[in-house]
Protein backbone atom coordinates (compact mmCIF):
# COMPACT_ATOMS: atom_id res chain seq x y z
CA UNK A 1 0.00 0.00 0.00
CA UNK A 2 1.59 3.24 -0.86
CA UNK A 3 0.46 6.93 0.24
CA UNK A 4 -0.37 7.85 -3.59
CA UNK A 5 -3.40 4.70 -3.58
CA UNK A 6 -6.82 4.89 -3.91
CA UNK A 7 -6.11 1.83 -1.19
CA UNK A 8 -4.33 4.37 1.28
CA UNK A 9 -7.38 6.42 1.02
CA UNK A 10 -9.65 4.26 2.32
CA UNK A 11 -7.10 2.91 5.07
CA UNK A 12 -6.35 6.25 6.20
CA UNK A 13 -9.68 7.55 7.26
CA UNK A 14 -10.82 4.39 8.74
CA UNK A 15 -8.52 3.96 11.27
CA UNK A 16 -7.96 7.22 11.72
CA UNK A 17 -12.03 7.46 12.94
CA UNK A 18 -11.31 4.01 14.99
CA UNK A 19 -7.66 5.26 16.75
CA UNK A 20 -9.70 8.27 18.48
CA UNK A 21 -13.01 6.85 18.60
CA UNK A 22 -11.10 4.18 21.24
CA UNK A 23 -9.00 7.15 22.76
CA UNK A 24 -10.78 6.97 26.21
CA UNK A 25 -10.24 3.31 26.88
CA UNK A 26 -7.56 2.00 27.44
CA UNK A 27 -3.86 3.13 26.17
CA UNK A 28 -2.59 -0.31 25.09
CA UNK A 29 -5.74 -0.82 22.81
CA UNK A 30 -4.57 2.15 20.70
CA UNK A 31 -1.62 0.73 20.75
CA UNK A 32 -2.81 -2.44 19.28
CA UNK A 33 -5.01 -0.89 16.60
CA UNK A 34 -1.43 0.91 15.21
CA UNK A 35 -0.07 -2.88 15.04
CA UNK A 36 -2.48 -4.32 13.43
CA UNK A 37 -2.97 -1.42 11.11
CA UNK A 38 0.51 -1.36 10.68
CA UNK A 39 0.81 -5.04 9.84
CA UNK A 40 -2.46 -4.63 7.46
CA UNK A 41 -0.69 -1.59 5.66
CA UNK A 42 2.55 -3.49 4.89
CA UNK A 43 1.02 -7.04 4.44
CA UNK A 44 -1.26 -5.33 1.38
CA UNK A 45 2.45 -5.65 -0.55
CA UNK A 46 3.57 -8.88 0.93
CA UNK A 47 2.27 -10.74 3.68
CA UNK A 48 5.21 -12.98 3.88
CA UNK A 49 7.23 -10.65 4.55
CA UNK A 50 5.74 -9.74 7.78
CA UNK A 51 6.70 -12.74 9.65
CA UNK A 52 10.74 -10.59 9.43
CA UNK A 53 9.07 -7.63 10.91
CA UNK A 54 7.77 -10.10 14.09
CA UNK A 55 10.93 -11.90 13.76
CA UNK A 56 12.98 -8.58 14.31
CA UNK A 57 10.88 -7.10 16.87
CA UNK A 58 10.99 -10.40 19.07
CA UNK A 59 14.77 -10.38 18.87
CA UNK A 60 15.38 -7.12 19.89
CA UNK A 61 12.87 -6.75 22.55
CA UNK A 62 14.24 -10.08 24.53
CA UNK A 63 17.86 -8.49 23.98
CA UNK A 64 16.76 -5.38 25.07
CA UNK A 65 15.10 -7.17 28.31
CA UNK A 66 18.33 -9.05 28.99
CA UNK A 67 20.83 -6.34 28.81
CA UNK A 68 18.98 -4.45 31.42
CA UNK A 69 19.27 -7.73 33.85
CA UNK A 70 22.92 -8.30 33.18
CA UNK A 71 26.09 -5.88 34.29
CA UNK A 72 28.69 -8.52 32.97
CA UNK A 73 30.22 -6.87 30.30
CA UNK A 74 31.07 -9.66 28.35
CA UNK A 75 27.38 -11.13 28.85
CA UNK A 76 26.33 -7.30 27.38
CA UNK A 77 28.62 -7.56 23.95
CA UNK A 78 27.36 -10.61 23.25
CA UNK A 79 23.89 -9.57 23.49
CA UNK A 80 24.39 -6.50 21.31
CA UNK A 81 26.61 -8.50 18.65
CA UNK A 82 23.73 -11.12 18.58
CA UNK A 83 21.49 -8.04 18.07
CA UNK A 84 24.14 -6.80 15.30
CA UNK A 85 24.40 -10.22 13.36
CA UNK A 86 20.70 -10.80 13.23
CA UNK A 87 20.10 -7.54 11.58
CA UNK A 88 22.31 -6.48 9.51
CA UNK A 89 22.68 -10.42 8.66
CA UNK A 90 18.58 -9.86 7.00
CA UNK A 91 19.43 -7.29 5.45
CA UNK A 92 22.69 -8.25 3.99
CA UNK A 93 20.83 -11.56 2.64
CA UNK A 94 17.77 -10.15 1.45
CA UNK A 95 19.84 -6.57 -0.05
CA UNK A 96 23.39 -8.25 -1.10
CA UNK A 97 23.18 -11.97 -1.23
CA UNK A 98 23.65 -11.87 -5.35
CA UNK A 99 25.70 -8.86 -5.62
CA UNK A 100 28.16 -10.22 -3.27
CA UNK A 101 27.71 -13.88 -5.29
CA UNK A 102 28.19 -11.86 -8.87
CA UNK A 103 31.08 -10.13 -7.74
CA UNK A 104 32.88 -12.94 -6.21
CA UNK A 105 32.22 -14.78 -9.48
CA UNK A 106 33.35 -11.84 -11.72
CA UNK A 107 36.45 -11.56 -10.15
CA UNK A 108 37.57 -15.19 -10.23
CA UNK A 109 36.56 -15.00 -13.89
CA UNK A 110 39.20 -11.96 -14.29
CA UNK A 111 42.26 -14.55 -13.86
CA UNK A 112 40.32 -16.99 -16.25
CA UNK A 113 38.65 -19.21 -13.59
CA UNK A 114 34.57 -19.69 -14.33
CA UNK A 115 32.80 -20.84 -11.43
CA UNK A 116 29.04 -21.60 -11.75
CA UNK A 117 27.19 -18.86 -8.74
CA UNK A 118 24.45 -20.15 -7.15
CA UNK A 119 22.05 -16.91 -6.80
CA UNK A 120 18.79 -17.07 -5.88
CA UNK A 121 15.59 -15.25 -6.64
CA UNK A 122 15.18 -12.62 -4.33
CA UNK A 123 12.51 -10.81 -2.70
CA UNK A 124 13.94 -7.28 -1.34
CA UNK A 125 11.39 -7.01 1.46
CA UNK A 126 10.14 -3.35 1.13
CA UNK A 127 11.27 -0.99 4.29
CA UNK A 128 14.24 -3.52 5.45
CA UNK A 129 16.80 -1.09 5.44
CA UNK A 130 14.79 0.93 7.34
CA UNK A 131 13.13 -1.13 10.55
CA UNK A 132 16.07 -3.18 10.88
CA UNK A 133 18.13 0.57 11.70
CA UNK A 134 15.20 1.68 13.82
CA UNK A 135 15.53 -1.78 15.75
CA UNK A 136 19.24 -2.18 16.05
CA UNK A 137 19.61 1.41 17.21
CA UNK A 138 17.05 0.43 20.46
CA UNK A 139 19.29 -2.23 21.35
CA UNK A 140 22.49 0.28 20.57
CA UNK A 141 21.25 2.75 23.17
CA UNK A 142 20.43 0.47 26.07
CA UNK A 143 23.99 -1.22 25.43
CA UNK A 144 25.37 2.56 26.01
CA UNK A 145 22.97 2.85 28.51
CA UNK A 146 21.20 5.90 26.87
CA UNK A 147 17.98 4.55 27.13
CA UNK A 148 15.74 1.80 29.36
CA UNK A 149 14.30 -1.39 27.84
CA UNK A 150 10.62 -1.41 27.26
CA UNK A 151 8.71 -4.18 28.99
CA UNK A 152 5.92 -2.92 27.03
CA UNK A 153 5.78 -5.08 24.02
CA UNK A 154 2.54 -3.73 22.16
CA UNK A 155 4.32 -0.63 22.79
CA UNK A 156 7.37 -1.75 21.17
CA UNK A 157 5.72 -3.75 18.15
CA UNK A 158 4.20 -0.21 17.24
CA UNK A 159 7.21 1.20 17.51
CA UNK A 160 8.85 -0.87 15.24
CA UNK A 161 6.33 -1.37 12.48
CA UNK A 162 3.85 2.38 13.02
CA UNK A 163 2.93 2.31 9.49
CA UNK A 164 3.33 6.01 8.39
CA UNK A 165 7.24 5.93 8.36
CA UNK A 166 7.64 2.15 8.12
CA UNK A 167 8.64 1.57 4.44
CA UNK A 168 10.53 4.70 3.85
CA UNK A 169 11.57 6.59 7.02
CA UNK A 170 12.15 8.91 8.67
CA UNK A 171 14.04 6.50 10.93
CA UNK A 172 13.23 7.47 14.02
CA UNK A 173 15.27 6.53 17.46
CA UNK A 174 13.38 5.14 20.39
CA UNK A 175 14.56 7.85 22.71
CA UNK A 176 11.55 10.21 20.56
CA UNK A 177 9.34 7.69 19.37
CA UNK A 178 8.86 5.12 21.88
CA UNK A 179 7.94 7.23 24.83
CA UNK A 180 5.52 8.77 22.97
CA UNK A 181 3.29 5.06 23.15
CA UNK A 182 3.34 5.47 26.67
CA UNK A 183 1.60 8.79 26.96
CA UNK A 184 -2.34 9.15 26.37
CA UNK A 185 -2.80 11.12 22.84
CA UNK A 186 -6.16 13.18 22.80
CA UNK A 187 -7.69 14.53 19.82
CA UNK A 188 -5.87 18.08 18.95
CA UNK A 189 -8.01 19.66 16.01
CA UNK A 190 -4.77 22.06 15.36
CA UNK A 191 -2.35 19.42 15.52
CA UNK A 192 -4.60 17.30 13.08
CA UNK A 193 -5.19 20.15 10.52
CA UNK A 194 -0.77 20.83 10.76
CA UNK A 195 -0.74 17.33 9.64
CA UNK A 196 -3.55 17.61 6.80
CA UNK A 197 -1.30 20.02 5.50
CA UNK A 198 1.99 18.75 5.34
CA UNK A 199 0.19 15.59 3.65
CA UNK A 200 -0.85 17.89 1.18
CA UNK A 201 2.09 20.02 0.35
CA UNK A 202 3.81 16.32 0.55
CA UNK A 203 1.63 14.84 -2.34
CA UNK A 204 2.40 17.88 -4.71
CA UNK A 205 5.56 17.11 -4.16
CA UNK A 206 5.91 13.59 -5.06
CA UNK A 207 3.00 13.31 -7.61
CA UNK A 208 3.35 16.94 -8.92
CA UNK A 209 6.57 17.43 -9.19
CA UNK A 210 8.86 13.80 -8.82
CA UNK A 211 5.97 11.98 -10.82
CA UNK A 212 5.76 14.39 -13.90
CA UNK A 213 10.02 14.98 -13.76
CA UNK A 214 10.11 11.22 -13.80
CA UNK A 215 8.25 10.96 -16.87
CA UNK A 216 11.55 12.52 -18.48
CA UNK A 217 13.96 11.57 -16.74
CA UNK A 218 12.80 7.58 -17.44
CA UNK A 219 13.04 8.90 -21.02
CA UNK A 220 16.49 10.53 -21.20
CA UNK A 221 18.11 7.68 -18.93
CA UNK A 222 16.61 5.40 -20.52
CA UNK A 223 17.79 6.84 -24.12
CA UNK A 224 21.22 8.70 -23.46
CA UNK A 225 22.69 8.37 -26.28
CA UNK A 226 20.38 9.49 -28.56
CA UNK A 227 20.27 12.77 -26.49
CA UNK A 228 22.32 16.08 -26.57
CA UNK A 229 24.59 16.99 -23.89
CA UNK A 230 22.16 19.59 -22.98
CA UNK A 231 19.51 17.28 -23.02
CA UNK A 232 21.34 15.27 -20.37
CA UNK A 233 22.14 18.00 -18.76
CA UNK A 234 18.62 18.69 -18.17
CA UNK A 235 18.05 15.04 -17.35
CA UNK A 236 20.15 15.07 -14.20
CA UNK A 237 18.43 18.37 -13.53
CA UNK A 238 15.17 16.66 -13.55
CA UNK A 239 16.18 13.56 -11.59
CA UNK A 240 17.67 15.84 -9.00
CA UNK A 241 14.27 17.68 -8.55
CA UNK A 242 12.45 14.49 -9.16
CA UNK A 243 14.21 12.48 -6.19
CA UNK A 244 14.27 15.42 -3.88
CA UNK A 245 10.32 15.69 -4.38
CA UNK A 246 9.45 11.83 -3.75
CA UNK A 247 11.23 11.08 -0.89
CA UNK A 248 10.86 14.66 0.83
CA UNK A 249 7.70 14.24 -0.47
CA UNK A 250 7.34 10.82 1.59
CA UNK A 251 8.63 11.97 4.41
CA UNK A 252 6.28 14.95 4.72
CA UNK A 253 3.46 12.57 4.51
CA UNK A 254 5.00 10.22 6.55
CA UNK A 255 5.06 12.99 9.09
CA UNK A 256 1.64 14.53 8.60
CA UNK A 257 -0.12 11.26 8.99
CA UNK A 258 1.47 10.61 12.11
CA UNK A 259 0.20 14.29 13.49
CA UNK A 260 -2.76 12.54 13.16
CA UNK A 261 -2.49 10.47 15.19
CA UNK A 262 -0.91 12.43 17.91
CA UNK A 263 2.88 11.35 17.39
CA UNK A 264 5.61 13.94 16.82
CA UNK A 265 8.62 12.43 13.92
CA UNK A 266 11.84 14.53 13.58
CA UNK A 267 12.27 16.39 10.29
CA UNK A 268 14.11 14.41 7.63
CA UNK A 269 14.56 16.99 5.05
CA UNK A 270 15.56 20.74 5.88
CA UNK A 271 15.44 22.52 2.30
CA UNK A 272 18.86 20.68 1.12
CA UNK A 273 18.96 22.67 -2.31
CA UNK A 274 19.51 25.49 -1.01
CA UNK A 275 22.70 24.45 1.15
CA UNK A 276 26.17 26.45 0.81
CA UNK A 277 28.15 23.76 0.94
CA UNK A 278 28.16 19.76 0.41
CA UNK A 279 28.72 19.52 4.68
CA UNK A 280 25.37 21.45 5.06
CA UNK A 281 23.74 19.69 2.60
CA UNK A 282 24.08 16.37 4.10
CA UNK A 283 22.99 18.00 7.53
CA UNK A 284 19.59 18.67 5.52
CA UNK A 285 19.48 15.69 3.45
CA UNK A 286 17.74 12.33 4.80
CA UNK A 287 18.80 13.63 8.14
CA UNK A 288 17.73 10.72 10.11
CA UNK A 289 20.08 8.49 8.30
CA UNK A 290 23.03 11.08 8.34
CA UNK A 291 22.55 11.21 11.85
CA UNK A 292 22.22 7.15 12.59
CA UNK A 293 25.16 6.58 10.41
CA UNK A 294 26.96 10.00 12.21
CA UNK A 295 26.15 8.43 15.81
CA UNK A 296 26.33 4.88 15.38
CA UNK A 297 29.35 4.61 12.73
CA UNK A 298 31.17 7.92 12.03
CA UNK A 299 31.64 8.43 16.36
CA UNK A 300 32.28 5.01 17.22
CA UNK A 301 35.20 5.24 14.69
CA UNK A 302 36.66 8.34 16.12
CA UNK A 303 34.62 10.85 14.01
CA UNK A 304 36.58 14.00 13.14
CA UNK A 305 39.53 13.76 16.07
CA UNK A 306 42.54 11.91 15.27
CA UNK A 307 45.52 11.99 12.89
CA UNK A 308 44.46 13.57 9.05
CA UNK A 309 44.61 9.47 7.97
CA UNK A 310 42.09 8.71 10.41
CA UNK A 311 39.77 11.48 9.41
CA UNK A 312 40.19 10.45 5.22
CA UNK A 313 39.49 7.14 6.22
CA UNK A 314 36.94 7.82 8.30
CA UNK A 315 34.98 10.04 5.97
CA UNK A 316 35.21 7.41 3.37
CA UNK A 317 34.26 4.86 5.26
CA UNK A 318 30.71 6.61 6.26
CA UNK A 319 30.09 8.10 2.84
CA UNK A 320 31.25 4.62 1.38
CA UNK A 321 28.79 2.88 3.96
CA UNK A 322 26.06 5.41 3.24
CA UNK A 323 26.10 4.93 -0.59
CA UNK A 324 25.53 0.47 0.12
CA UNK A 325 22.99 1.43 1.85
CA UNK A 326 21.26 2.54 -0.93
CA UNK A 327 21.34 -1.00 -2.80
CA UNK A 328 23.64 -3.35 -4.09
CA UNK A 329 25.56 -1.89 -6.81
CA UNK A 330 28.71 0.00 -7.74
CA UNK A 331 26.94 3.23 -8.66
CA UNK A 332 25.95 3.77 -5.03
CA UNK A 333 29.49 3.06 -3.55
CA UNK A 334 30.96 5.72 -6.38
CA UNK A 335 28.32 7.72 -5.43
CA UNK A 336 29.09 7.71 -1.69
CA UNK A 337 32.82 7.83 -2.85
CA UNK A 338 32.28 11.10 -4.58
CA UNK A 339 30.36 12.46 -1.71
CA UNK A 340 33.32 12.23 0.25
CA UNK A 341 36.03 13.88 -2.43
CA UNK A 342 33.50 16.85 -1.75
CA UNK A 343 33.60 16.78 1.91
CA UNK A 344 37.23 15.87 2.69
CA UNK A 345 38.67 19.74 1.68
CA UNK A 346 35.47 21.26 4.00
CA UNK A 347 36.53 18.95 6.80
CA UNK A 348 40.58 19.07 6.28
CA UNK A 349 40.12 23.01 6.63
CA UNK A 350 37.88 23.13 9.80
CA UNK A 351 35.43 24.60 7.23
CA UNK A 352 32.40 21.84 7.46
CA UNK A 353 30.67 23.66 9.79
CA UNK A 354 30.53 27.05 8.89
CA UNK A 355 27.09 26.78 6.85
CA UNK A 356 24.70 26.04 10.15
CA UNK A 357 22.01 28.74 10.03
CA UNK A 358 19.42 29.30 7.40
CA UNK A 359 20.35 30.91 4.42
CA UNK A 360 19.59 34.95 3.83
CA UNK A 361 18.35 34.28 7.37
CA UNK A 362 17.44 37.69 7.69
CA UNK A 363 16.43 38.76 4.38
CA UNK A 364 14.27 37.98 1.50
CA UNK A 365 16.49 36.81 -0.95
CA UNK A 366 20.53 35.41 -0.58
CA UNK A 367 23.46 37.57 -0.83
CA UNK A 368 25.91 37.02 -4.66
CA UNK A 369 28.06 34.85 -2.70
CA UNK A 370 25.22 32.87 -0.89
CA UNK A 371 23.60 32.22 -4.34
CA UNK A 372 26.79 31.84 -6.24
CA UNK A 373 27.51 29.22 -3.50
CA UNK A 374 23.63 27.17 -3.54
CA UNK A 375 24.59 26.87 -7.25
CA UNK A 376 27.92 25.18 -7.35
CA UNK A 377 26.63 23.00 -4.42
CA UNK A 378 23.55 22.02 -6.50
CA UNK A 379 25.40 21.41 -9.62
CA UNK A 380 27.83 18.86 -7.74
CA UNK A 381 25.10 17.30 -5.97
CA UNK A 382 23.49 17.12 -9.51
CA UNK A 383 26.16 15.33 -11.21
CA UNK A 384 26.68 12.59 -8.57
CA UNK A 385 22.67 11.88 -8.80
CA UNK A 386 23.62 10.76 -12.51
CA UNK A 387 25.39 7.70 -10.41
CA UNK A 388 22.68 7.20 -8.26
CA UNK A 389 20.10 7.07 -11.06
CA UNK A 390 22.28 4.60 -13.62
CA UNK A 391 22.31 1.15 -14.14
CA UNK A 392 26.08 0.70 -14.09
CA UNK A 393 28.94 3.00 -13.73
CA UNK A 394 30.17 2.58 -16.98
CA UNK A 395 26.68 3.96 -17.95
CA UNK A 396 27.04 6.78 -15.82
CA UNK A 397 30.59 7.77 -17.00
CA UNK A 398 29.19 7.81 -20.47
CA UNK A 399 26.32 9.63 -19.66
CA UNK A 400 28.52 12.34 -17.68
CA UNK A 401 30.89 12.34 -20.87
CA UNK A 402 27.93 12.99 -23.51
CA UNK A 403 27.34 15.66 -21.58
CA UNK A 404 30.50 17.62 -22.02
CA UNK A 405 30.55 17.76 -25.58
CA UNK A 406 29.76 20.83 -28.05
CA UNK A 407 26.14 19.49 -27.51
CA UNK A 408 25.81 20.95 -24.01
CA UNK A 409 25.54 24.74 -26.21
CA UNK A 410 22.50 23.29 -28.28
CA UNK A 411 18.61 23.17 -27.72
CA UNK A 412 17.58 20.70 -24.97
CA UNK A 413 14.69 18.12 -24.83
CA UNK A 414 11.20 20.48 -25.01
CA UNK A 415 8.93 20.08 -21.95
CA UNK A 416 5.93 20.66 -21.06
CA UNK A 417 5.10 24.38 -19.92
CA UNK A 418 3.21 23.60 -17.32
CA UNK A 419 6.58 21.40 -15.61
CA UNK A 420 8.60 24.41 -15.55
CA UNK A 421 5.90 26.80 -14.00
CA UNK A 422 5.47 23.91 -11.19
CA UNK A 423 9.05 23.39 -10.84
CA UNK A 424 9.57 27.42 -10.39
CA UNK A 425 6.83 27.54 -8.10
CA UNK A 426 8.09 24.87 -6.08
CA UNK A 427 11.32 26.72 -5.70
CA UNK A 428 9.56 29.57 -4.62
CA UNK A 429 7.51 27.83 -1.41
CA UNK A 430 10.27 25.91 -0.46
CA UNK A 431 12.43 29.17 -0.44
CA UNK A 432 9.48 31.02 1.43
CA UNK A 433 9.17 28.42 3.77
CA UNK A 434 12.76 27.46 4.52
CA UNK A 435 13.01 28.60 7.97
CA UNK A 436 9.77 26.48 9.08
CA UNK A 437 9.56 22.11 8.89
CA UNK A 438 8.38 21.65 5.56
CA UNK A 439 6.89 24.30 2.60
CA UNK A 440 3.82 25.47 3.74
CA UNK A 441 3.62 25.32 7.27
CA UNK A 442 3.07 29.19 8.17
CA UNK A 443 2.38 30.11 4.42
CA UNK A 444 -1.04 32.13 4.43
CA UNK A 445 -1.97 31.42 7.90
CA UNK A 446 -2.47 34.87 9.24
CA UNK A 447 -4.63 35.45 5.78
CA UNK A 448 -8.42 35.17 6.13
CA UNK A 449 -9.63 31.14 6.22
CA UNK A 450 -11.11 31.85 2.89
CA UNK A 451 -7.93 32.70 1.28
CA UNK A 452 -6.06 30.04 2.73
CA UNK A 453 -8.37 27.08 1.76
CA UNK A 454 -8.36 28.69 -1.56
CA UNK A 455 -4.64 27.73 -1.58
CA UNK A 456 -5.42 24.65 -0.24
CA UNK A 457 -7.99 24.06 -2.75
CA UNK A 458 -5.76 24.95 -5.54
CA UNK A 459 -3.06 22.42 -4.31
CA UNK A 460 -5.63 19.87 -4.23
CA UNK A 461 -6.44 20.34 -7.78
CA UNK A 462 -3.30 20.52 -9.12
CA UNK A 463 -2.75 16.98 -7.50
CA UNK A 464 -5.71 15.44 -9.05
CA UNK A 465 -5.28 17.43 -12.85
CA UNK A 466 -1.77 17.28 -13.43
CA UNK A 467 -0.63 14.29 -11.35
CA UNK A 468 1.86 12.37 -13.06
CA UNK A 469 1.60 8.65 -14.12
CA UNK A 470 1.39 6.67 -10.53
CA UNK A 471 4.93 5.75 -9.88
CA UNK A 472 5.82 4.24 -6.50
CA UNK A 473 8.18 5.42 -4.24
CA UNK A 474 12.21 5.80 -5.02
CA UNK A 475 13.14 4.52 -1.52
CA UNK A 476 10.77 1.61 -1.88
CA UNK A 477 13.88 -0.05 -3.33
CA UNK A 478 16.34 0.67 -0.47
Amino acid sequence: MIFNSLDFALFLPIVFTLYWLIQNYNLKLQNLLIVVASYIFYGWWDWRFLSLILFSTLVDYSIGIYLNKTSDKTKRKMMLYTSVLVNIGLLGFFKYYNFFVSNFVDSFAFFGAKIKPNTLNIILPVGISFYTFQTLSYTIDIYKNKLAPTKDFISFAAFVSFFPQLVAGPIERATNLLPQFYTKRNFDAKKSMDGFRQILWGLFKKVVIADNCARYVNLIFDNYEAYSGSTLFLGAMLFAFQIYGDFSGYSDIAIGVSRLFGFNLKQNFAFPYFSRDIAEFWRRWHISLSTWFRDYVYIPLGGSRGSRCNKIRNVFIIFIVSGFWHGANWTFIVWGALNALYFLPLLLLNRNRVNTNVVAEHSILPSFTESFKMLITFLLTTLTWVFFRSDSVASAIDYLSNICNASIFSKPLALESYLYIFILLFILIEWRGRREQYGIEKLWLNKPWPLQWAFYYMLAMLIFLYGGEAQEFIYFQF
